[in-house]
C-alpha cells in the first residue's frame, strides 16, 4: 500500500507526462478491447450448453448429386439428406446422440399483427443432445418428431417470449400461427440460448419433420438426393473424435454403397468412384455451426493484429516517457540509494508506478472501447448489428484489465531496470548539469521510435490497400442504376397463401406500387438483387452438347414485367417480359451475355433459341429465349459476371416471396413511407420485409470492405499520430540533454543550419531503418489481407510509395520542431547552465 501511495503522489507531480501516457494507453488498450469483443463473440465463445467441448459438427464433402439447399448455418458441403440423418441417428456410430437442425424464415402471429421472424427446425433430441433446459413448460423429445407432418408444437426462445409476448406465462399451451399454420406453444428455452447457428437470433423452434407442413410447395423430405439438414452429435463418454469418425464412417460408407449408389444417374465413372469413397468429416461443435465464423476469421484476426500494433506503439511512447522522467529523477533515486534503499525496493517502486499508470489507462480505455464499438455497430448492416452485442461485458472488461496489467510490465520493466542501474556518482553528475546519460538508454529510445515508424508504415500500407480496394469496389459497373430506387419484399407463402392466391397478390402489389405518386416504374424479382442470395439450376440449350461431367449450370431468378427497364439494365437484343408472359402463354426467358457465351448462342441467333431448365431433359426444350441483356450484377457487387437465366414469375409455380423494386422521380423516402400502408390495404396481416433504398442495399453489400477500410484507416492514423508524438518526445529530450554540447558547437562556429541538420540526421536514420522494416511488415500484412482485397494485389507499389512519403513527411515535421529549438540555443546561456 505504501508503494501505491508513493506511486500516486509521484504521478501527480508530472501531470502532463502522466496525462499523455494515460491517453496513449487508453487509445491502444481501448482499440484492442473493442476488436476483442467481436472476436470473442464470433470466434471464441462456446455455446451456453452442457459440456460444449463434447459436441461435434458433421461435414459432408461431395459429390452430393441432386438438389442442395444451404443457409448461413454452414456451407453446402455440410448438409445431409433427411433419410441419411435418420439412418445415422438409429445406427451404431459411437455418438451418445446425433441431432439435426435447419434455420427457416417465418411469419408469426399470436393474437396480434403478424410479424416477420425466423425459426429453427430441429430434431426431437436437439435440446437433449445440447443439455438445454426449459425456462417454462417443456422442450421437445423424440416423440415430438416421429412422423412427418404430424407434430404441430413449438418452443419459443426466451428472447422472443420476453420481447414479443411480454414474458407472459399464460402463453403456455396457447396457439402461435407459424406460416399460416397453428402450432401449440409447449415451452420456452432458458435465457441466453439462441440455437447453434452463430449470428442468428431465432424466435421459435419447430420439429424438423414439419418442414413440408410449413412450406407445402417444397417436396424433398424423403428424398436421398435432397440435401438440406445440418447435423451434429455428442460424443459418447470415453470416446474421442478420431474413434467416433472411424465408427460413423463405417456406417455411412455402407449406406452410401448399398442404398444410395443405385439411386444415382448420369454420373461419370470418376464421379461415381468419388461418390462411393466419400466420408463424413468431423469438427469441433463447441462454438456452434455458422458461416459467420468462417467469413469473419480473417478480417477479425487482421484487425486484432492491427490494434496490437497500435498498442505496441503506445507502449513504446510510454516507455520513452518513463525513461525521460527517470533521467530527471536521477537525484531522487541516488539519494534514496545512498540512504540505504535496495535496488529491489527501487524496482518495486518504479514498477508499481508503471502498473498504476497502465491501470489508469485501462480504466480510460473502456470509454475508448465503447466508442469504437459504437462506430463498428454503425458500419455493420442492421441485420448483422442486431445479432451482436456492442456493449462492454465482463469478458471485455477482464480482457482490458489483463491487457493493462501486461502492458504495465511491458513498458515499465526496462525503464525501471535502467533507472536503478546507474551508480551514485553518475546520478549526481547528471543533476549537476554535466553531460550524462546511458548510451544504452539512448539506443533503446531510438530503437523504440524506429520500431514505431516501422509499425506505422505497415499499418498505413494496409489501410492504403483497403482504401484503394474500397475505391475499386465503388467504381464497379453494376450494369444497372441504383439511384432513386426503393426495394422491399413480401412473403405471402409464409402466411399460408397457396400459389394461385400469391400470384394474384403479387400482381396487385405491383400495380399499386406503380400507381404511387412519384413512382416511374415498378417490377419484382424472386432473388433479391445484390443481397447475397443465389439460386442455381442446370439447363439444356438447343445446340449445346451436354453429357455427364459437363458444366450446364446457370444462376436464375423469376422476375416481373418491365424488370430490366425498371432496374436500368441494357437490353442487347430481343425484348423484355410483358404482362402477357403469364401462365398459359408460351414459356419464355431472357438471358445475359455470359449465359449466351457459355452455351454458344452469342449474336443475333440467341433470340429465338429454345432451352429447358434441366440439363437431362434435352428433348423437352420448352422455353424460348426472347431477349439478351447486358451483364449486370446478380447477388454481389464484387462477383464476376455469371451466366443468368431470367424467367417471368407469372409463368412459375411455387414463388412464395418476391422482392419489389420501384424507381422514383421524387425523394425515395416519401415512397418508403407509403409502402407499409400500401401492403396493409391488401393484407393487414402481411409484414413488409427489408424495406430500404437500393443505395442502402449496395452499401450493405460491401459492408465488409467499408468496415475494414474505415477501421484500418482510423487505427493507422492513430498509430501514426502516436509514433510522431514519440519521435517528437525523443528528439526534444535529446535536445534538452545536449543543450551544452549544442551551445559549444555554436560557440565554435556551427551555424543554425548545421545544428538543424544534426538533429534531422537522426530522424533520417530512424526513418531509413524503420522504413525498411515497415516495408517488410507491410508485405506480410498484404499477403494476409489478399483475400479481402478487390481488383488488386497484396503488394501495391503506388500505395507503398504514397504512405512512405506521407510517413516521411510526418516524421520530418515532428523532428523539425526540436531541430528548430536546438538551432535557437544561445551559446552563452547554454555554456553557463550548470
Amino acid at each position: 500500500m505504501a508503494y501505491l501511495k508513493l506511486a500516486g503522489r509521484t504521478l501527480t507531480k508530472t501531470p502532463f507526462i502522466t496525462a499523455v501516457a494515460i491517453l496513449s494507453l487508453a487509445l491502444g488498450i481501448g482499440a484492442n478491447a473493442a476488436i476483442f469483443s467481436l472476436f470473442d463473440q464470433i470466434l471464441l465463445r462456446t455455446l451456453p450448453v452442457e459440456a460444449p467441448e463434447r459436441l461435434v459438427n458433421f461435414g459432408v464433402p461431395g459429390p452430393n448429386p441432386g438438389s442442395q439447399s444451404c443457409t448461413d448455418a454452414g456451407g453446402c458441403d455440410e448438409i445431409l439428406s433427411y433419410p441419411m440423418l435418420r439412418d445415422l441417428q438409429h445406427g451404431e456410430t459411437g455418438f451418445a446422440s446425433i441431432a439435426g437442425h435447419r434455420p427457416f424464415a417465418a411469419n408469426l402471429s399470436h393474437t396480434a399483427r403478424t410479424t416477420n421472424g425466423g425459426g429453427i427446425l430441429v430434431t426431437g433430441n436437439y435440446f437433449e443432445t445440447l443439455g438445454v433446459q426449459p425456462e417454462l413448460g417443456r422442450l421437445f423429445s423424440s416423440a415430438d418428431d416421429e412422423q412427418i407432418g404430424a407434430h404441430y408444437v413449438t418452443v419459443l426462445t426466451h428472447r422472443y417470449w420476453q420481447n414479443q409476448l411480454g414474458g407472459d406465462p399464460a402463453v403456455l399451451n396457447s396457439s402461435l400461427v407459424v406460416n399460416g399454420q397453428s402450432f401449440t406453444i409447449v415451452g420456452v428455452t432458458e435465457a441466453g440460448f439462441d440455437g447453434t447457428t452463430i449470428g442468428r437470433q431465432p424466435d421459435i423452434f419447430v420439429p424438423l419433420s414439419m418442414r413440408q407442413a410449413l412450406f407445402p410447395s417444397w417436396e424433398g423430405v424423403e428424398s436421398r438426393r435432397s440435401y438440406w439438414v445440418y447435423a451434429f452429435g455428442r460424443l459418447a463418454p470415453g470416446l474421442e473424435m478420431e474413434q467416433a469418425a472411424e465408427r460413423i464412417n463405417t456406417l455411412y460408407g455402407s449406406i452410401i454403397n448399398e442404398v444410395e449408389v443405385p439411386l444415382q444417374e448420369g454420373m461419370t465413372d470418376q464421379t461415381m468412384e468419388r461418390f462411393r469413397a466419400k466420408q463424413l468429416t468431423l469438427a469441433s461443435g463447441s462454438r456452434g455451426q455458422s458461416n459467420m465464423q468462417r467469413e469473419a476469421e480473417t478480417p477479425l484476426n487482421l484487425l486484432l493484429a492491427i490494434t496490437a500494433f497500435v498498442l505496441i506503439i503506445a507502449c513504446a511512447n510510454v516507455a520513452n516517457l518513463l525513461l525521460a522522467r527517470g533521467a530527471q529523477r536521477g537525484q531522487e533515486i541516488a539519494i534514496r540509494s545512498s540512504l540505504g534503499a535496495a535496488r529491489s525496493q527501487l524496482l518495486r517502486q518504479l514498477m508499481t508506478e508503471s502498473i498504476l499508470l497502465a491501470m489508469l489507462g485501462g480504466v480510460a480505455s473502456l470509454a475508448v472501447a465503447q466508442g469504437t464499438l459504437t462506430l463498428m455497430s454503425r458500419l455493420l448492416p442492421p441485420d448483422t448489428s442486431q445479432m451482436m452485442s456492442f456493449a462492454l461485458d465482463g469478458s471485455v472488461i477482464a480482457f482490458a484489465a489483463v491487457l493493462s496489467l501486461g502492458t504495465g510490465f511491458l513498458f515499465g520493466f526496462y525503464p525501471a531496470l535502467h533507472n536503478t542501474r546507474m551508480d551514485l556518482t553518475s546520478r549526481l553528475k547528471a543533476n549537476a548539469g554535466q553531460p550524462s546519460g546511458s548510451r544504452a538508454a539512448q539506443r533503446f529510445r531510438s530503437g523504440l521510435v524506429t520500431g514505431q515508424i516501422a509499425l506505422s508504415l505497415a499499418l498505413l500500407a494496409s489501410a492504403g490497400l483497403f482504401l484503394k480496394s474500397l475505391g475499386n469496389v465503388s467504381r464497379v459497373d453494376l450494369g444497372m442504376q441504383t439511384d432513386n430506387m426503393v426495394t422491399f419484399a413480401i412473403s405471402p407463402s409464409l402466411n399460408g397463401y397457396e400459389d394461385a392466391r400469391s400470384q394474384t397478390l403479387f400482381r396487385e402489389v405491383e400495380q399499386e406500387l406503380a400507381a404511387l405518386p412519384g413512382v416511374e416504374a415498378a417490377s419484382a424479382s424472386m432473388v433479391p438483387v445484390l443481397a447475397g442470395s443465389s439460386w442455381g439450376t442446370s439447363v439444356s440449350v438447343d445446340g449445346f452438347h451436354w453429357e455427364p461431367g459437363v458444366d450446364a449450370g446457370s444462376r436464375f431468378t423469376f422476375v416481373g414485367p418491365g424488370f430490366f427497364s425498371t432496374m436500368g439494365m441494357a437490353l442487347m437484343a430481343g425484348r423484355e417480359f410483358t404482362d402477357s408472359d403469364a401462365t398459359g402463354a408460351p414459356k419464355v426467358a431472357v438471358v445475359n451475355e455470359t449465359f449466351a457465351r457459355k452455351f454458344g448462342i452469342e449474336g443475333p441467333g440467341a433470340v429465338g433459341t429454345f432451352m429447358s431448365r434441366h440439363s437431362s431433359n434435352a428433348d423437352e426444350l420448352d422455353i424460348q429465349i426472347v431477349g439478351v441483356i447486358q451483364d449486370a450484377a446478380y447477388n454481389d457487387v464484387k462477383n464476376a459476371a455469371q451466366p443468368i437465366l431470367y424467367i417471368p414469375y407469372r409463368q412459375a409455380e411455387n414463388v412464395g416471396t418476391l422482392y419489389y423494386y420501384a424507381r422514383t422521380a421524387v425523394d425515395p423516402s416519401s415512397v418508403l413511407r407509403a409502402i407499409p400502408s400500401l401492403v396493409s390495404r391488401l393484407d393487414s396481416d402481411l409484414p413488409v420485409e427489408d424495406l430500404k433504398t437500393m443505395e442502402q442495399q449496395v452499401t450493405e453489400s460491401i459492408f465488409l470492405d467499408r468496415f475494414i477500410s474505415i477501421l484500418s484507416a482510423a487505427f493507422a492514423v492513430l498509430a501514426t499520430i502516436l509514433a510522431s508524438v514519440g519521435l517528437y518526445g525523443v528528439l526534444a529530450f535529446t535536445v534538452t540533454q545536449r543543450t551544452r554540447e549544442i551551445g559549444l558547437r555554436m560557440a565554435l562556429g556551427a551555424g543554425r543550419a548545421n545544428v538543424q541538420r544534426l538533429v534531422l540526421k537522426k530522424v533520417v536514420q530512424m526513418l531509413v531503418f524503420g522504413g525498411v522494416a515497415g516495408l517488410v511488415a507491410a508485405y506480410f500484412l498484404g499477403r494476409v489481407a489478399q483475400s479481402l482485397l478487390f481488383g488488386m494485389e497484396g503488394v501495391d507499389a503506388v500505395v507503398l510509395s504514397v504512405v512512405t512519403a506521407l510517413l516521411a513527411g510526418v516524421a520530418l515535421g515532428a523532428g523539425y520542431l526540436p531541430a528548430l529549438r536546438a538551432s535557437r540555443v544561445d551559446p552563452m546561456v547554454a555554456l553557463r547552465s550548470e
